[in-house]
């Protein structure tokens, strides 16, 4: 079964009352655990006080499994569940880079379903236990191109759901609210000096998180900006800048997470005002430096958002403008021990951050 669809398969011998009283149990156990879930941290990077600007991250890693993505599989979930496109033996699958797969397992372990992650097989071997823990299993293709072809035939030969995130990532979180991430982070803000951020800084890998960023501010009336953030080879920048949807890049991203080939179905091009490409071995610099300075370990798509803030934050100060700037602490850096934390796994995959730890610093204020 694929997304849209009604019940197929093993599905089509569930009794409609009971498949409707399952439906019900599972909402009530997802929204039963978000309950019990606090809001994130919002941290302020320690910046000195003279410049007037002020940056936060919204801790995204404190999350029972460890990343933004944990927001989106609650949704994309319950989205699923009172569409009547999940029942109680439905196998869930979804193509993904990791932290998704690893979050989507969670809510699947929670309402007993089977979960399939179909991911490349160059995802860090952390991600993979974490799903596996949870109950998922994985499925390993060599082009991460092809993650989406391979999900909707899993999907079909099983009688199974395509979840399919990249599609329905912006549909399925209520942007004008309910304690979206944006009505989070404003009402976080209130108190502090600068309570309406100039900037909001967020990558890529679906455009879910952008999307509700940029939807909340507008459905606000308020005057903060979006900028999104993008690495090498990932087609959302020169999409955006060139109008051309359609284009594609022949690379995938080396920045976990974020930064596509093509540009996915929830990216609402309409809703950001600016972009940058950041280079991959920032993004690692960035991520090394926070991992100093706050006693936390972000992981790289971190490192990334940071590079872009700080941009905007330097542009600010030569403008003698003030203000502030809120982006976001993606995951936890520990999943990437042997990847992004490894000098010798950067030096096979060609990414030496030496060359931006001087302006790292310097963006940072040292």
């Amino acid at each position: 079964m694929t997304a849209g669809q009604g019940p197929a398969g093993p599905e089509a011998g569930v009794h409609d009352e009971q498949r409707r009283a399952w439906v019900n149990r599972a909402v009530a156990t997802i929204r039963a655990d978000a309950n019990r879930s606090a809001d994130t941290h919002l941290l302020r990077l320690p910046l000195p006080e003279e410049w007037g600007v002020d940056v936060y991250l919204k801790d995204e890693s404190t999350h029972p499994t460890g990343s933004l993505k944990h927001r989106l599989a609650r949704s994309l979930f319950l989205h699923a569940l009172v569409n009547g496109w999940i029942g109680p033996t439905t196998t869930v699958v979804e193509a993904s880079s990791g932290s998704t797969a690893i979050s989507e397992a969670y809510f699947a372990q929670l309402v007993g379903l089977p979960f399939v992650a179909v991911m490349s097989r160059t995802t860090s071997v952390e991600k993979i236990s974490l799903i596996e823990g949870y109950g998922g299993r994985c499925h390993l293709v060599d082009d991460p191109a092809g993650v989406y072809e391979v999900s909707q035939r899993l999907a079909r030969e099983c009688g199974g759901h395509y979840m399919d995130q990249f599609t329905y990532a912006e549909r399925a979180t209520d942007w004008r609210g309910n304690n979206n991430i944006a009505e989070s982070v404003l009402d976080q803000l209130r108190l502090e000096r600068h309570p309406v951020p100039t900037w909001i800084v967020v990558g890529a890998g679906t455009g879910g998180t952008a999307s509700t960023f940029g939807r909340y501010v507008r459905y606000q009336g308020l005057p903060t900006r979006l900028c999104v953030v993008d690495p090498e080879h990932s087609a959302f920048h020169p999409a955006w800048s060139s109008g051309d949807l359609g284009l594609t890049t022949d690379r995938g991203s080396r920045i976990e997470g974020i930064g596509r080939q093509r540009v996915e179905p929830s990216f609402l091009p309409g809703v950001v005002d600016h972009m940058i490409t950041v280079p991959d071995a920032a993004s690692v610099a960035t991520m090394r430096h926070v991992d100093r300075l706050l006693a936390r370990r972000p992981g790289p798509s971190t490192g990334t958002n940071l590079w872009g803030a700080l941009q905007l934050v330097d542009r600010m100060r030569r403008a003698g403008e003030t203000g502030s700037v809120v982006t976001l602490l993606c995951d936890d850096g520990h999943r990437y021990a042997d990847t992004y934390y490894s000098d010798a796994w950067l030096a096979e995959h060609d990414l030496d951050p030496a060359p931006h730890v001087e302006e790292v610093a310097r963006l940072f204020g040292a």
